[in-house]
């Protein structure tokens, strides 16, 4: 297998192999085109992430500036999206985003895990877990989503908490760890 390949079948894979290094380049390059137009230029931003991301439910999605990504084709999002300013998904592993979901601005959503033995870590090997969003489900701002998250239909994660955890469907959730605090 490639790196790459050992990547997205969440295998431990070499983060500086320079296939997965010119990938990363080449989707910062899109990045940056997209980052850099004006906001007036909506119809050019969406052929972008259409043609970025794996999967778009739809053409009523709207992403404001900035966003970041580390690849974008392991991304998607479902029908009838928002994400505001300062999006950013680390997407070594599928980030998967179900319909009418609303993200709060600066919310980041990480696949990639490293290890916490420094000699390991410094060998820039890495893994990475998938994370998956139900429908009908709020972000608040600046909530950051761990690696191997899944989070349920219809709920609410209030702004500021750190998921490390699953969160069921139908509840709200908060805090740092993530708690589910109610029921809906």
């Amino acid at each position: 297998m490639t790196e790459k390949e050992k990547m997205l079948a969440g295998e431990i894979y070499s983060a500086i192999d320079p296939e997965v290094v010119k990938e990363l380049s080449e989707t910062r390059e899109i990045i940056f085109e997209y980052n850099s137009l004006r906001p007036s230029e909506t119809r050019r931003m969406k052929e972008i992430i259409k043609n970025l991301f794996g999967h778009v439910g739809d053409d009523h999605f709207l992403i404001n500036q900035p966003f970041r990504c580390d690849y974008g084709k392991q991304i998607s999002i479902g029908k009838r999206f928002f994400a505001n300013f300062n999006f950013t998904v680390l997407d070594e592993a599928p980030v998967t985003i179900g319909d009418d979901c609303f993200i709060g601005p600066n919310v980041s959503i990480y696949t990639a895990c490293h290890s916490t033995d420094p000699v390991e870590r410094n060998s820039r090997q890495e893994w990475a877990k998938s994370v998956t969003i139900g429908n009908n489900v709020w972000i608040g701002g600046s909530v950051t989503i761990l690696p191997g998250v899944s989070i349920g239909d219809n709920v609410s994660i209030g702004a500021g908490s750190v998921v490390v955890k699953d969160i069921p469907s139908n509840t709200v959730a908060v805090g740092n760890p993530c708690k589910v605090i109610k029921n809906i």
